[in-house]
C-alpha cells in the first residue's frame, strides 16, 4: 500500500474500532506493499428461521474476522467449510477469487457443480469479503467496482399462500395494510398449494381448471386490494407441469404482473422457454441455479425474462456479479432470490448495487419480525421498502449474538474453534 495512501485508511481503521489492525499495518506495511494478514481460522454456526442457514466467519492473526452467510442447501456447509480449513488457515484472506477457483476446481468430484459444495462455498466468500472491507476500510460495493446506486429496492415475499375460493383470509387482512404501511414498492404471494381441493392427484401438479380459476381470483383480489402503484410477483416454485405453467402465464395477464416465477420445473429450461415465448406476463427463474455457467443455457435459449440467483448459494458477491454481468449481455434484469438474515440481505445489496441490471430484491422474514429487527446490532436495515447501503467497512453491519443465537440448530456448534 503506498504510503501516501496508507495515512487516511488508517484514520478511517481507527474510527471503525480497528486500532489492532491500524497497529499491524504501520508494523507490517512498507511502499508499495499491502497488509499482510493470514487466517487462523474457520469456523461455523447453523441457525434455522426461514429454513436453515449456515453463518461463517473467518479468523486472522490481526484480531478481525469477516462474516458470512450460506443458505437453503446449507445444512451440509457446515461440514464442508470444516473439511477446507486446513487449506484456509495461513493463506492471505485478500486473494478472494484465487482461494474460491482453488475451493472449486479441487471439488470438481464431489459435486462443485452446485447443491451444498457450491453453497457452503458462498458463505467462505461472502465471509472474505467482508474480512477484505474490514482490512482495507472499505464496504464490499467498493471493492467489486463501486455502486450505480445508494439504495437496495426490496421487494417483500408476503409468504401468502393462495386460500380457498380464491378469497382473501385472515393472514391477508393481517399482512396486506402492513406491508402497505411499510413502504414497499412490491410484493409477491404464491400460487401453489398442495391441499387445494380441487387437486385430483396428490403427486402431480397437473392444475385443474378449478384450481387455476382459483389462482386467478385470488391474484384479482390481491391486486384489488394493494395500491396500483405496487408491483405484484407470484410464485409457482416449479411445481406445476409445463402445460398448467403456460395455461396460469396466460391466465394472469390481465394483471401486468412483475413475473410468474417458476411456473414450471427449472431444470426443463425447453418448456420455461415455451412458456415465455407463449405469453406477455414475465417469467422469472434461477434460485436454484449455481455459478455462472448454470446461467448460460437459460439465458441463451431465451427462457427468461427476469433470472433470481440467490447470493447465498449461487458462489457468492463475485460470482453473482458475473451472473448479473451475463444477463446484462441479454439485456435481462435481476431480482435476487433472498431468505436470510440482515447479514446476508445486506452483502447481497452491495452486491446489487455493482450492477446495471439490477430490479428489486427478495426480503423472506415477514413472519420473524423479532429475529429481523433485532439480528443485527444495528437494527432494522430496511426503511420505505429500500436498504440503504452503508459505508461502513465491509458488509457494514455485525450480528448480536444474544438475539441470533436463539435461533440455533440444536446440536450445532457456535462458532466453537475446530467443530
Amino acid at each position: 500500500m503506498l504510503k501516501g495512501a496508507a495515512i487516511p485508511a488508517l484514520g478511517s481503521l481507527s474510527t471503525f474500532s480497528l486500532p489492532t489492525l491500524a497497529a499491524a499495518i504501520q508494523t507490517n506495511s512498507t511502499p508499495y506493499q499491502r497488509m499482510k494478514l493470514k487466517i487462523t481460522d474457520v469456523r461455523t454456526a447453523q441457525v434455522r428461521v426461514h429454513g436453515s442457514q449456515t453463518h461463517v466467519r473467518i479468523y486472522t492473526d490481526q484480531g478481525i474476522y469477516g462474516q458470512g452467510e450460506a443458505t437453503d442447501a446449507a445444512v451440509g456447509a457446515a461440514s464442508l467449510i470444516r473439511g477446507w480449513r486446513r487449506m484456509l488457515i495461513g493463506r492471505d484472506p485478500l486473494n478472494v477469487e484465487p482461494i474460491w477457483e482453488q475451493i472449486r476446481t479441487m471439488g470438481i468430484f464431489a459435486g462443485a457443480q452446485g447443491g451444498q459444495y457450491t453453497t457452503a462455498l458462498s458463505g467462505i466468500e461472502i465471509a472474505l469479503w467482508d474480512l477484505a472491507g474490514k482490512a482495507l476500510g472499505l464496504p464490499i460495493y467498493q471493492l467489486l467496482g463501486g455502486k450505480f446506486r445508494d439504495k437496495i429496492r426490496i421487494y417483500c415475499d408476503s409468504d401468502m399462500p393462495v386460500t380457498n375460493q380464491g378469497q382473501l383470509g385472515p393472514e391477508a387482512e393481517r399482512k396486506l395494510p402492513w406491508i402497505k404501511a411499510q413502504g414497499f414498492t412490491a410484493m409477491k404471494i404464491d400460487l401453489d398449494d398442495a391441499r387445494d381441493p380441487t387437486r385430483w392427484d396428490r403427486v402431480n401438479w397437473t392444475a385443474s381448471n378449478g384450481e387455476i380459476d382459483r389462482i386467478v381470483k385470488f391474484v384479482s383480489n390481491v391486486r384489488a386490494a394493494i395500491p396500483a402503484s405496487m408491483a405484484l410477483a407470484c410464485d409457482c416454485h416449479g411445481r406445476y407441469d409445463a402445460p398448467t405453467g403456460k395455461k396460469i402465464a396466460i391466465a394472469l395477464e390481465p394483471f401486468k404482473l412483475m413475473w410468474v416465477e417458476e411456473p414450471c420445473p427449472p431444470e426443463d429450461i425447453d418448456a420455461m422457454a415455451d412458456i415465455r415465448h407463449s405469453t406477455s406476463t414475465p417469467i422469472a427463474a434461477g434460485e436454484n441455479l449455481y455459478m455462472r455457467w448454470g446461467y448460460r443455457e437459460l439465458l441463451q435459449k431465451e427462457a427468461v425474462d427476469i433470472i433470481q440467483p440467490d447470493f447465498q448459494k449461487v458462489g457468492g458477491l463475485a460470482e453473482a456479479q458475473k451472473v448479473a454481468n451475463l444477463a446484462q449481455t441479454y439485456y435481462i434484469p435481476v431480482a435476487p432470490h433472498c431468505v436470510v438474515s440482515p447479514i446476508g440481505v445486506m452483502a447481497t445489496c452491495h452486491a446489487c448495487a455493482s450492477f446495471p441490471n439490477f430490479l428489486a430484491c427478495e426480503w423472506h422474514w415477514i413472519n420473524y419480525p423479532d429475529y429481523w429487527t433485532h439480528w443485527v446490532k444495528e437494527g432494522q436495515i430496511i426503511k420505505d421498502g429500500f436498504v440503504t447501503l452503508p459505508d461502513r467497512p465491509g458488509i457494514g453491519v455485525e450480528m448480536d449474538e444474544a438475539v441470533a443465537k436463539k435461533a440455533q440448530i440444536p446440536g450445532t456448534p457456535w462458532f466453537e474453534p475446530g467443530k
